[in-house]
């Protein structure tokens, strides 16, 4: 049985109101039409797909929560499909930026697929989740794999509409799957423990078994590595600094692509890599935004996985920039900063923060991973994602949005760096007090680097 890892369980807390919410975003642009059939067949595709689960809590105490299959959904999103109030280019963001509510990993769809046209007779898709269900990687993932399935199988999109274009009705009799009730359905009463229903099909009593085995691993690991701790001497945790509700501060989203060659060789000819140009243009977007400080702290998330999957599978390191840095120093130290990787809390085994109560694992890990900026490169996007259907797609952009957010963090400006092709991505999400000059900080910084942005 899958468990949930640390990580996915500080992302759960996060979306229970510990911590600052986040939900992840992959958005498409093709620039035709796409009809509601194809959409419905690749929602059909992702609530089938590894997308498809929640977390169930355990019986046994210390054991880790674990993740169930679950194939109810959220109803597919269409707005203005077919084209009756299109969007307009700078309604895009702010019509993404509304997708995350309503996520619930726990007990209901953690994800929501959303389609919207647009002015210039183009679409563009959106698929978001919530962080505890995958990270960047694992949900390009999930919508490669529902492509891919998509295409393997020769579905045709027709026969996933019923006779008034609503949800698959036919499907299950054309694929043997039981589908139950519509599939576009609210979330279930939410069950105070998981009973029988919960269990995974054919395998009643080993989510039992399996409870008590890992709750031994979990325990014997934590009493080692604490009585470990308690002998070296726990050390003080770092200080974190968590701005919360300060005045004026706002959250503006941006989205630019930029030529992948002018950008490799920006990169090359200042002996950086495309990685770290990507480090150095955020930081510098910050100081000029206003960020007053000399030295900037970035958190740089790393992909650990060894495969393809839908995790979240990454750690998190940091690094220290000064204004004196270029791309080749940075490129330095994120090298030698990927070596020593963010640590437990206070020298405590993490696992620790699986088997304590929620507010208390909040507590002892608040501000973790948390810096002045976050650069998050989520590196090349599979040459899969470049077709949906017979639709040519010639813009894919990841980020992060913030639902429900009230407090902020300390975190000012995430940057988001993704490459499909010919071109790089760049997402950039403000949370700073100067949100509304964002535009003309990226113009400035852009400039000193050589780059030319261009709209998404």
């Amino acid at each position: 049985m899958d468990r949930l890892t640390v990580v996915d369980e500080i992302f759960l807390r996060t979306h229970r109101g510990l911590g600052t919410p986040i939900a992840l975003q992959g958005l498409w642009r093709v620039p035709d039409p796409m009809d509601p059939a194809l959409l419905h067949a690749i929602h059909d595709q992702l609530r089938t797909g590894p997308l498809g689960r929640r977390v169930v809590r355990p019986r046994v105490p210390g054991a880790r929560r674990a993740w169930q299959p679950n194939t109810r959904a959220h109803p597919l999103d269409l707005h203005a499909i077919p084209a009756d109030t299109p969007l307009a280019e700078d309604a895009i963001l702010p019509w993404a930026d509304t997708l995350g509510t309503g996520l619930d990993p726990g007990y209901g769809p953690g994800w929501r697929l959303s389609a919207a046209a647009l002015r210039d007779g183009g679409t563009v898709v959106a698929l978001t989740c919530s962080h505890a269900l995958a990270d960047a990687r694992g949900l390009i993932h999930a919508v490669a794999t529902a492509l891919a399935h998509l295409a393997a199988n020769g579905d045709s999109p027709r026969t996933h509409l019923d006779a008034n274009g609503g949800s698959p009705r036919d499907a299950s009799a054309r694929t043997g799957r039981d589908l139950g009730p519509n599939p576009a359905i609210t979330p279930a009463p939410r069950p105070a423990s998981p009973g029988p229903a919960d269990r995974p099909v054919g395998a009643p009593r080993g989510r039992t078994r399996s409870d008590w085995a890992d709750a031994w691993s979990q325990w014997s690991t934590i009493l080692t590595g604490t009585a470990r701790a308690l002998r070296r001497g726990i050390p003080t945790p770092p200080a974190t600094t968590t701005p919360g509700r300060t005045p004026g501060r706002t959250v503006h989203s941006t989205l630019l692509t930029f030529d992948a060659t002018a950008w490799d060789t920006a990169a090359a000819d200042t002996d950086g890599t495309p990685n770290s140009l990507f480090i150095h243009l955020v930081a510098n977007i910050l100081w000029e935004n206003g960020f007053p400080q000399r030295v900037i702290s970035a958190s740089l998330p790393v992909d650990t996985r060894d495969e393809p999957r839908v995790d979240n599978d990454l750690a998190v390191t940091e690094i220290d920039i000064v204004r004196a840095d270029t791309p080749a120093t940075l490129r330095d130290k994120a090298r030698t900063s990927y070596q020593r990787r963010m640590t437990s809390p206070a020298g405590l085994p993490e696992e620790i923060l699986q088997v304590i109560p929620d507010r208390w694992a909040y507590a002892l890990s608040k501000g973790a991973g948390e810096r002045d900026i976050l650069c998050s490169n989520i590196g090349t996007l599979p040459d899969t994602l470049r077709t949906v259907g017979p639709h040519h797609c010639d813009r894919v952009a990841a980020r992060a949005v913030h639902p429900g957010l009230r407090d902020f963090p300390r975190t000012q400006l995430s940057g988001y760096l993704s490459r499909l092709g010919d071109t790089y991505t760049l997402a950039l999400v403000s949370l700073s007090p100067h949100g509304e000059t964002l535009d003309a900080a990226i113009t400035r910084a852009c400039r000193s680097t050589g780059l030319v942005p261009r709209p998404w």
